[in-house]
């Protein structure tokens, strides 16, 4: 078995008198004619859809048992004959959904799913919907114009995780905020899951289609548009992939369920198991489901030239090392990658495809344990939402101290052992991201009090300079750092702990916020700790030592040096690092390692500070400002 997108899905054609004609396929494993079963296409075209009197034109598909695959295929080729009536037979886009019917033997044609969408389908309108588009003149293929572009190497990533949605409202919409991104120092855009989905808002966790770019954000156009926007400017994407639950309406649940709820013995999905918390899970074990989903991450590879995933929920999708899940998943994309140009892989260099676990819990195992690259992990923005909502005691910030260099005491790996592209073993850096914001979260500020009417409280803006020190710990810190939409500008979303409001409240970033008394100053430390950690191989390193003696002697205050030897490009740097994370200002002495000019970068063009260490290892004793910071350059 071994499916084959050449022959499901939606694809039209013209013939030599100029007549449109689609050719559809659907695997429906042990769903056979022989055992009584029926399947309809209904197809209308897109401006007869509201039209009252036009109704879809049905065709019967046809099974067979595929030479190619081994699955059972349904197939049909509808000519689009012209109707006067309508605008059937004419050029433009054609919806279409599947019907399912079953004879017992001997017994009354019954209905047994009204209709459902196709699982393969390439484009869609919105809602439920498939769509293929139709033209007599065939319509030229995008033209990319990122042949030349690299994804970055995993220590040199800033992420911004947004939903397109929410952010600015489509593909097109994201693209336009580029320039802006980058001026966070942003290389790399994780994109919350732009698949098509319901129109019910849930962030688009509920999956229904895995090929189909949302028609609402722009398309399958709209995300090759944004992809190679990206790639033109210097940023990586990276797509939110739902793969270990399904909403109830994705084909492979809906239609299997439809089969049991009608009492057709003898037949069973051949990629969803129990329903769990969040929907219908997916079940790895079988090798439906194992194909479905690398083929699909093939395809966003080739066809959308992505960089890389973040998948969803792998705490619960990893099982082992050797799972047919989450961890075959990964390798085989691993695999995949190595041919793929802009990955960079080579005689004994690793690809650079980037692979992202939501794995909260077990992040340091599944960075072992798989072909993955870096992982979710809410170590730090655990620590940050205590401390600044008051938990300022010494064993919170010496915890929050610790989570800003993931390897201390072997916590997490440096390196993972993969393979290059000829199959010899190599080590591949590999890391967790770091955030302090989150799309599961309530925007840092509410944990510093909220205020305001609404169905929800907001975070008080006015205690925006609390937000300060965890942004120059975000910057400065090991790992990858990773923005939440807004928290730039001190957006103030509160997101409770459960219920429906949870999801399914939109939350659009407040851009008037980036104007105001509070976003100007917010977004002009980012900035400038976005162009330097860009600019200091230190802050980019993987050498960090937290000075634990001297840090939070009766006072607030952390202290870390950020260290990077010389290379055959740059020399040897030094970085330290000050934060201050009380309403009082503080004083820490502190060794600095090497003797030099140190200069203190944040506050460089409005308050110069220049420290004159004679030798090694010299205390000084450095005052910083509350709920602030310092970043020390040699």
């Amino acid at each position: 078995m071994q499916i084959n997108l050449n022959e499901v899905g939606a694809f039209s054609s013209v013939d030599a008198n100029g007549v449109l004609s689609i050719r559809f396929g659907l695997y429906l494993p042990g769903v056979t004619s022989a055992g009584g079963f029926e399947v309809l296409v209904r197809i209308i075209h897109q401006q007869d859809r509201f039209t009252p009197g036009i109704n879809p034109v049905n065709v019967p598909l046809a099974w067979q048992l595929s030479p190619v695959s081994g699955l059972d295929l349904w197939t049909a080729t509808a000519q689009l004959q012209p109707d006067p009536k309508s605008h059937y037979g004419q050029d433009g886009i054609y919806l279409y959904r599947f019907q399912l019917w079953w004879t017992p033997a001997g017994g009354q044609r019954t209905l047994v799913s009204l209709w459902f969408t196709d699982p393969f389908a390439l484009q869609t309108d919105v809602g439920m919907l498939a769509a293929v588009p139709c033209a007599r003149v065939p319509v030229a293929p995008f033209a990319w114009t990122d042949a030349g572009w690299k994804t970055p190497e995993l220590d040199d990533l800033v992420v911004y995780e947004l939903h397109a949605d929410q952010f600015n409202n489509t593909f097109q919409g994201i693209a336009d905020r580029l320039t802006y991104l980058k001026s966070l120092g942003v290389n790399c855009l994780e994109l919350m899951p732009v698949t098509s989905t319901k129109l019910d808002f849930d962030w688009d966790y509920g999956p229904i289609q895995y090929f189909a770019p949302n028609s609402e954000y722009g398309g399958p156009l709209g995300l090759m548009q944004l992809v190679d926007a990206c790639h033109a400017n210097g940023f990586a994407v990276i797509l939110d992939l739902v793969y270990q639950h399904v909403d109830p309406s994705f084909p492979y649940a809906q239609v299997y369920q439809d089969i049991a709820n009608a009492n057709i013995p003898g037949m069973a999905s051949p990629m969803i198991g129990a329903n769990g918390p969040f929907g219908p899970v997916v079940d790895f074990s079988q090798v439906f489901a194992q194909q479905f989903f690398q083929i699909a991450n093939q395809r966003w590879l080739d066809v959308y030239h992505v960089d890389g995933y973040r998948y969803d929920e792998v705490t619960d999708l990893y099982q082992s090392p050797t799972d047919t899940g989450y961890a075959l998943l990964a390798y085989e994309t691993y695999l995949y990658s190595r041919a793929i140009p802009r990955f960079g892989c080579a005689a004994n260099t690793y690809s650079r495809i980037i692979q992202c676990a939501e794995a909260l819990s077990i992040a340091p195992t599944v960075l072992r344990s798989t072909y993955t690259t870096a992982a979710w992990q809410d170590a730090t923005l655990n620590s940050a939402e205590s401390a600044i909502g008051g938990a300022l005691d010494a064993g919170t910030l010496t915890g929050f101290a610790h989570s800003l260099d993931p390897y201390f005491g072997g916590v997490y790996p440096a390196t993972k052992t993969v393979v290059d592209s000829a199959g010899n073993s190599v080590e591949m850096p590999v890391a967790p991201f770091q955030y302090v914001n989150s799309h599961d979260h309530s925007h840092l500020i509410c944990f510093a009090g909220t205020t305001g009417d609404g169905p929800l409280p907001w975070g008080n803006r006015n205690n925006f300079y609390m937000l300060q020190p965890f942004a120059i710990a975000l910057y400065t810190a090991q790992g990858v750092p990773m923005l939440w939409e807004g928290e730039e500008f001190g957006d103030n979303y509160e997101l409770p702990q459960s219920g429906a409001a949870r999801i399914n409240l939109r939350r659009d970033v407040n851009w008037e916020y980036f104007y105001d008394g509070v976003g100007v100053p917010l977004i002009r430390l980012y900035r400038t700790l976005g162009q330097l950690r860009a600019a200091s191989p230190a802050l980019r390193s993987r050498e960090s030592y937290y000075y634990y003696q001297q840090s939070l002697q009766g006072n607030s205050i952390v202290a870390y040096q950020r260290h990077a030897s010389a290379t055959a490009t740059a020399a040897e740097q030094y970085a330290m690092v000050l934060l201050n994370f009380s309403g009082n200002p503080g004083t820490i002495t502190i060794p600095f390692p090497k003797a030099g000019i140190w200069t203190e970068k944040i506050n460089a063009d409005v308050s110069p500070m220049i420290l004159n260490v004679a030798s090694d290892s010299v205390s000084l004793t450095v005052s910083v400002p509350s709920w602030y910071g310092y970043v020390f350059l040699l």
